[in-house]
C-alpha cells in the first residue's frame, strides 16, 4: 500500500504538475488584443441550419473565422484530431492506445512539422498563424470550455496532417498489433499476415461527374458523396476579399475545404488504393557497437530515436513508457515476419500537400486546378472533378513513386539493394486518369479506375500494377450501371442516381442461396418462407422491406468467409471474391447462416418478418464522440444499407450493448450536388446536423431529412445568405 501511494505521489509530481502548468498558461494581453482586432475583420453568418458562412477581408481572416466557428460547433472533435496526430491519445484514453501513439510518433515527427512551418512561404504562414489564433481566441473567450489536453494550439499543428483525411496513415499493411509485438520485446506477432484486418463492412466514398453533353442545362455537374464516420466533417462556407469563395466539407480542425467547390470548379476525393508506400525486408546485424543493416554489400548503422509516451492509468494518474525507435534510410522498423525485419517507406506528412489543399480551393480554371496537382502532395486520395468550363476529370491518386517493375510491390521487397529504391515520382501526366470521356460521366467508389468511365475507361495494360492495384467493389458495379441509364441529367436526377437503392452484391449472392435450398430436404424446412421472400425481391433496399432485413443479416454472417477467399492473382477484388465464394460454397455454408438469422430475429423481435426500417435506425442523443444509443429514445427509420452490398447511399449500422435495434455510425456524411453554370446551383445534406452540442437546435435538425434523402438548397451567394440569417456576429461576440 505504501509503495502504491508513493508511486501515485511521484506520478503526480512528474506529470500532474506539468499538466497544471499547461492548464495555467495564460494568453498574453498582446495576443488577445491582436485576436480581438482581427475578429472585427471577420463576420460569421449562421443560416437557418446553423451552417457558418465566414466572410473575411483576407484569406487569413477567413481561416481565423472558420476555426472559431468550428470550435463553437464541436471543439472536442477539433481537439481530439490533433491529440491523435500528436501521438497523445493514451494521455486521455489510457494505456491501450500506447501503440497507436507509438505508430504516430514513428511516422510523423513534430520537429519536422515545426521546421516546415518556419520554412513556409509568407502567405501560408499567415494562414497557419490564423488557424492557431482562431482556436486560441475561442478558448480565451470561452473559459468554461475545458480541453482534455491541448490548452494552446500551435500554428505548426496542421503540418502534422496535410491531406484532409485524418485516418490516412499509410502503413502498407503493417498493423498496430505487429508494432506492439515488435516494440514490446516479443518482436514477432504470431498472427501477422502482412495485411490490415478486414472490417465487417467495407467503407468508402462516391464521386460522380457529369459533362455538359449529358446534362439538361448544358452545364457540368459534380456529385460529392464522402462516406465517413458520422459527424466527422461539418458543412462550411469561406469567403474573402482575396478571391476565396469555397463551400463544402471540412475535417474538424483543418482550415481548408476538403471536398467542395468554388464558383469555377469542384473537387471530390475518394480514398485511393494506389500503392504509395512500401515495406522493405532489412538484413540486420548486431555487434558490440549496436545494430546495423546491410545495403549494397555494406553495413550501415541503424538510426535510433528515443520516444516517451505518457498514458493515463486506471487510477487516472499519468505514467510513461519509453521506446527506442529504430530506422533505416527507408524509414522506421515496424515489424518482424517469418524472422525478417520489416521497415516502411511512406510519405504520411508533406508541406506541399497542405499547400496543394489550399490552392485548389482558389483555382479559377481547369489549367489552374491541374497545376495544383503537379505539387503531388495528395497522399491518399483520388480526385473527381468538374468545372464551369464544361470539363470533367478523374485522377487516380496523386503522389506515386516510380519503381522497378521487376519487383512485386504488393509484398515486402529486398531492402539491402539499391534496385528497390524509389526512382522519383511519376508526373501527373503518367497517372491513371480520364479527362472528358465520350460517355459524358465519371465515377469512382473507391474502386478500380479501369471502370471509371464504363467502356471508355483507361486501359489497364498501359499502366504498372502498383499504380492501380484497387479491385472492383459492388458500389462501382452499381454506379456504372446507374449512371448509364440517364442521358439528360439535372441536379435532382443526379441526386436520384446517387440514392439508387439496388444492392448489387445480392444479385450475385442470393441466386446461390436459392439454388442451395432443396424443398425436399427437411433439414432446412424452417427457411422455406424466407427463401420465397428473397426469391421475389427486386434487390432494392427499403424501410418497409423484409427481404432487405433478411439479406443484410444473412450477408453479414457470410462476409467473413468471402473476405478469406484468396484470388489467383492475390488481389483484393471483392466482386471476384464473392463470385468465387458462391461457386465453391456448399449448401450448408449458405443455408445455416440463414437459419441463424431467422432464429435470432425471432428470439430478439418476436418475429423474423421484420421490415428493415423497423430495425435499421438513425439516432443522435449524445454529444459524446463515442456513439451512445438507446432503443427507448426517439429515432428515425432508414431504408439504406451498407456500402458492402453495393448501396450507393451507404449507411453502415449495427447493434450496440443494450440495444436490439441497429443504429447508423458511418456512411453518407456530407452529400452535395453542384451545377456549374453562370451562377452556382447546389443542393446539400449533412448527417444529423451542424452542431456537436446536444443542446443546440442544429444538433439533429437534419436527422429526418437525412433518413429520407431530402436535400436543402445551398446558399452560396451573399444575397441569398442574407435572406436566411439566424445569427450574424464577429468571432468572440
Amino acid at each position: 500500500m505504501k509503495h502504491t501511494a508513493m508511486k501515485r505521489i511521484l506520478s503526480f509530481l512528474l506529470f500532474g504538475l506539468a499538466g497544471l502548468v499547461s492548464m495555467a498558461q495564460p494568453f498574453s494581453k498582446t495576443e488577445t488584443s491582436r485576436w480581438a482586432l482581427r475578429s472585427k475583420h471577420v463576420t460569421i453568418i449562421r443560416d437557418q441550419y446553423g451552417i457558418p458562412h465566414i466572410y473575411g477581408k483576407t484569406d487569413a481572416d477567413a481561416v481565423f473565422g472558420l476555426m472559431y466557428a468550428q470550435c463553437e460547433d464541436d471543439f472536442q472533435r477539433v481537439e481530439m484530431n490533433y491529440i491523435e496526430k500528436l501521438g497523445r491519445l493514451s494521455e486521455t484514453k489510457g494505456e491501450k492506445f500506447i501503440y497507436d501513439d507509438l505508430l504516430i510518433r514513428l511516422l510523423i515527427d513534430s520537429t519536422e512539422a515545426i521546421r516546415d512551418y518556419s520554412a513556409s512561404p509568407a502567405w501560408m504562414k499567415k494562414l497557419l498563424n490564423a488557424f492557431a489564433d482562431g482556436i486560441n481566441y475561442y478558448l480565451y473567450k470561452n473559459p468554461s470550455v475545458k480541453p482534455k489536453l491541448l490548452t494552446r494550439f500551435e500554428p505548426w499543428y496542421p503540418l502534422l496532417w496535410t491531406d484532409g483525411s485524418i485516418g490516412a496513415i499509410n502503413t502498407a499493411g503493417i498493423s498496430v498489433s505487429e508494432i506492439s509485438h515488435f516494440y514490446n520485446g516479443q518482436r514477432e506477432d504470431p498472427l501477422a499476415t502482412g495485411e490490415q484486418p478486414e472490417e465487417k463492412d467495407q467503407a468508402g466514398s462516391n464521386g460522380f461527374a457529369f459533362a455538359p453533353s449529358i446534362t439538361e442545362s448544358g452545364n457540368a455537374i459534380l456529385y460529392i458523396n464522402p462516406h465517413v464516420t458520422f459527424y466527422f466533417r461539418p458543412e462550411v462556407h469561406m469567403v474573402s476579399e482575396e478571391g476565396l469563395n469555397a463551400y463544402g466539407a471540412v475535417t474538424w480542425g483543418q482550415f481548408f475545404i476538403y471536398q467542395g467547390f468554388n464558383e469555377h470548379c469542384g473537387w471530390m476525393h475518394t480514398s485511393s488504393g494506389v500503392d504509395a508506400a512500401d515495406t522493405y525486408i532489412e538484413k540486420l546485424s548486431r555487434t558490440e557497437k549496436g545494430w546495423s543493416y546491410l545495403y549494397d554489400s555494406n553495413y550501415r548503422p541503424l538510426s535510433e530515436k528515443k520516444i516517451s509516451i505518457r498514458y493515463r492509468a486506471d487510477d487516472a494518474t499519468l505514467s510513461a513508457r519509453s521506446f527506442t525507435g529504430l530506422f533505416t534510410h527507408h524509414g522506421p522498423l515496424l515489424a518482424k515476419r517469418d524472422g525478417q525485419f520489416i521497415s516502411l517507406r511512406a510519405d504520411n506528412r508533406l508541406a506541399a500537400g497542405l499547400i496543394q489543399c489550399w490552392l485548389r480551393t482558389k483555382a479559377t480554371r481547369f489549367s489552374e486546378f491541374k497545376k495544383t496537382l503537379d505539387l503531388r502532395g495528395n497522399i491518399s486520395n483520388n480526385t473527381v472533378y468538374a468545372d464551369a468550363e464544361g470539363n470533367i476529370a478523374y485522377w487516380h491518386g496523386n503522389r506515386v513513386p516510380i519503381r522497378d517493375r521487376a519487383y512485386n510491390w504488393n509484398k515486402p521487397v529486398d531492402g539491402s539493394v539499391s534496385a528497390t529504391e524509389w526512382k522519383g515520382l511519376h508526373p501527373v501526366s503518367e497517372l491513371v486518369q480520364s479527362i472528358n470521356p465520350p460517355n459524358g460521366w465519371l465515377q469512382n467508389c473507391n474502386s478500380t479506375p479501369y471502370t471509371v468511365a464504363g467502356i471508355n475507361s483507361p486501359n489497364k495494360k498501359k499502366y504498372p500494377v502498383y499504380m492501380a492495384p484497387d479491385g472492383e467493389n459492388f458500389r462501382g458495379v452499381n454506379a456504372v450501371r446507374v449512371l448509364d441509364e440517364e442521358k439528360k441529367y439535372t441536379i435532382d436526377k443526379v441526386i436520384r442516381a446517387g440514392y439508387d437503392t439496388r444492392l448489387s452484391a445480392f444479385e450475385v449472392l442470393l441466386p446461390a442461396l436459392i439454388n442451395a435450398y432443396n424443398p425436399a430436404d427437411t433439414t432446412y424446412a424452417s427457411v422455406h418462407e424466407a427463401i420465397g421472400i428473397l426469391k421475389n425481391w427486386d434487390y432494392r433496399s427499403g424501410e418497409n422491406s423484409i427481404a432487405t432485413t433478411l439479406a443484410v443479416e444473412w450477408g453479414e454472417r457470410i462476409m467473413p468467409s468471402i473476405l478469406k477467399i484468396v484470388l489467383p492473382d492475390g488481389g483484393d477484388d471483392v466482386v471476384e471474391k464473392t463470385k468465387l465464394f458462391v461457386s465453391i460454397a456448399v449448401p450448408d455454408a449458405l443455408l445455416k447462416p440463414l437459419v441463424d438469422v431467422l432464429n435470432r430475429l425471432q428470439a430478439q423481435c418476436g418475429s423474423w418478418q421484420i421490415p428493415w426500417g423497423q430495425l435499421n435506425r438513425f439516432q443522435r442523443i449524445s454529444s459524446a464522440i463515442d456513439n451512445r444509443f438507446d432503443d427507448s429514445k426517439p429515432s428515425y427509420p432508414v431504408g439504406f444499407a451498407s456500402s458492402a452490398w453495393g448501396m450507393l447511399p451507404s449507411y453502415i449500422s449495427r447493434t450496440f450493448p443494450g440495444t436490439k435495434k441497429r443504429y447508423g455510425v458511418h456512411g453518407n456524411s456530407f452529400i452535395c450536388a453542384v451545377e456549374f453554370g453562370k451562377k452556382i446551383k447546389a443542393r446539400s445534406l449533412l448527417a444529423g446536423g451542424e452542431s456537436g452540442n446536444e443542446n443546440s437546435k442544429h444538433f439533429f435538425d437534419q436527422g429526418l431529412m437525412y433518413s429520407t434523402g431530402e436535400f436543402k438548397d445551398v446558399l452560396f451567394y451573399k444575397e441569398d445568405v442574407l435572406k436566411h440569417v439566424e445569427r450574424k456576429y464577429h468571432p468572440g461576440e
